[in-house]
Order: C-alpha cells, then sequence, then structure tokens
C-alpha cells in the first residue's frame, strides 16, 4: 500500500511516475488536499487534464477510484443509492407463491440496496480511502449541488429505511468542471481550488514525448507548435491535451516524419471538432509557416 505523498514536491514526483506531469500549482493543491482532508474542485478547459488528474491520485495512493459522471437531470438515486426493484418484485412474487406475507422493512433491506457511486464511497471500508472523481459538476443541476453539499458536509448519507452510513475514513474528493455555468459559492467554499491552465509549448512537447516515445521529436515539436497556432484561432472549441495526443498518435500511424500541409489536413479531425472550426483551420493554413 502506497503511503501519502509527504510533501508538494514528492505528489510532482509520484505523478511523473505515473506519466503525468504535474506544475507546481496542482502539485501543491493535490498535497493539500491530502493533508487537510478537503475536497479539490479543479477547472479548467475541456482537455487540459482535469479528470487524468484525479485518475493519476489514485493511481499514485493506490486506492480505488469510484467515478461520478454528471449531467442534467442527475438525481439522488443515481449518485447516492437506489433499489432493485426488480429483485424486490420478484421477492413479493415469491413470497405470494409461498403464501407468505412481506413486511416494508423486509424489502427495503440490505438485500435489496443498491449503492451508487457516493454510497459506494462511504460505505467502502478498505485499507485506503478512495478517490471519489465527481466529474464535470458543472453539467448537474443546483439541487444536486445541494445534495451533494450535504453527503461532502457530513460525509455521510441516509437512508431512511435503514438508517445513517457514516464513512469510517471520508473519500478523497476530486470534483471537476468545465465552468459551463458558474457552481454556487458554497460549494466553492467547500473546496479547495485550482484552475488548470493549458501548458506552455515546452510542456506540452515534454508531455506528448512522454505518452508518444516512440514519435518523431522534431514531428513532436511542430505538432505543439501547430495545436498552439489553432488555439489562437477563434474556434468554437480550442484543442486541448488530449486533441494534441491523438494528433500526434494519428500522424505517427500515418507514418508522417514532419508536418506539412499534406499530412495535416487529412488528420484534422483529431483537432478541430466542428466543421467550422476545421474551415477556420483549413484557411489559415494559407498564412501558416510549416518551417
Amino acid at each position: 500500500m502506497s503511503a501519502e505523498p509527504a510533501s508538494a514536491a514528492e505528489v510532482r514526483a509520484r505523478f511523473d511516475e505515473q506519466g503525468y506531469l504535474a506544475d507546481e500549482g496542482l502539485s501543491t493543491a493535490v498535497f493539500l488536499t491530502l493533508r487537510l482532508g478537503l475536497p479539490l474542485l479543479l477547472e479548467g478547459e475541456s482537455g487540459v487534464g482535469k479528470t487524468a488528474a484525479a485518475q493519476t491520485l489514485a493511481r499514485v495512493l493506490d486506492a480505488p477510484l469510484v467515478r461520478l459522471q454528471c449531467y442534467e437531470g442527475l438525481t439522488a438515486a443515481e449518485a447516492l443509492y437506489d433499489w432493485n426493484h426488480q429483485r424486490q418484485l420478484l421477492a413479493i412474487r415469491l413470497a405470494e407463491s409461498q403464501h407468505h406475507e412481506l413486511t416494508e422493512a423486509d424489502l427495503f433491506s440490505e438485500e435489496f440496496l443498491v449503492e451508487r457511486p457516493i454510497l459506494r464511497c462511504i460505505r467502502y471500508d478498505g485499507p485506503r480511502p478512495p478517490v471519489l472523481l465527481i466529474d464535470e459538476i458543472d453539467r448537474a443541476d443546483d439541487e444536486f449541488e445541494a445534495l451533494l453539499l450535504e453527503a461532502l458536509g457530513e460525509g455521510s448519507v441516509t437512508v431512511p429505511e435503514l438508517g445513517t452510513f457514516t464513512a469510517p475514513r471520508p473519500p478523497i474528493v476530486v470534483l471537476t468542471s468545465n465552468r459551463s455555468r458558474d457552481l454556487h459559492d458554497a460549494l466553492r467554499r467547500r473546496c479547495l481550488y485550482h484552475w488548470l491552465e493549458y501548458p506552455e509549448p515546452e510542456r506540452i512537447v515534454a508531455i506528448l514525448r512522454r505518452v508518444s516515445p516512440g514519435s518523431n521529436v522534431a514531428l513532436i515539436e511542430s505538432a505543439a507548435r501547430f495545436v498552439g497556432h489553432v488555439r489562437e484561432l477563434d474556434v468554437d472549441k480550442p484543442p486541448g491535451v488530449a486533441e494534441a495526443i491523438n494528433w500526434v498518435a494519428a500522424l505517427s500511424a500515418l507514418g508522417a516524419t514532419e508536418l506539412v500541409r499534406e499530412v495535416v489536413v487529412p488528420t484534422l479531425g483529431t483537432v478541430a471538432k466542428t466543421p467550422d472550426d476545421r474551415d477556420l483551420v483549413v484557411d489559415s493554413l494559407e498564412s501558416y509557416s510549416f518551417g
């Protein structure tokens, strides 16, 4: 079982061992989250490595990762717990066939309880607390934020039919947001906060060389520079680190050794994600210097 990092520098080193190049700000935020026991809210544009940071943290700690993907209309039954209605119905039919009488307590017992991500983390009793990733919290409704505040604040979940479950050790909570809407101040106050910037070109090159060690170094450097160029255009969806990684992989798969228009245009689907963005990037090639 891996011990918790003793410093921000150790966080950075251990993330590096897992292939994630964290900067000083992220390393410090993760260390303080572990030391203070507070949730960590990571915000930033899509593709800058927010979700990957939580996944890497779980590997560093040798802890299970439990992911709750948020979306509009997310309910308590999908985030906290639910009941296995099909099994309850079968139990009722079986009891009727055997002339047994089932009470409400029989039907709403541990046997029929379905743990969703938050309750699963609250009830987890392994050697190390799990990492609970609440991904894209900004996609969920305001009502879900209130529900989440209660669970995070008290470290417990109440199931009216069974009572209150309290975590033996609170989970390590990481929330991510793309800022598609503003989060409530109450949730922000509950969390440590870190904004993940899009990496500088030099760091993009280092990341690409790490994840694509077999790719041509000159090609990687040219691709990193071109992705930076695309981000400076008035595109609807600026490419992130994930798109840069996929693009280098695509270029390598095609056997490209240098970046030229003839290989850029056919592979733009990894970088430009809308027709308008693609047209804008193609138009920019007329004045772009590949040298």
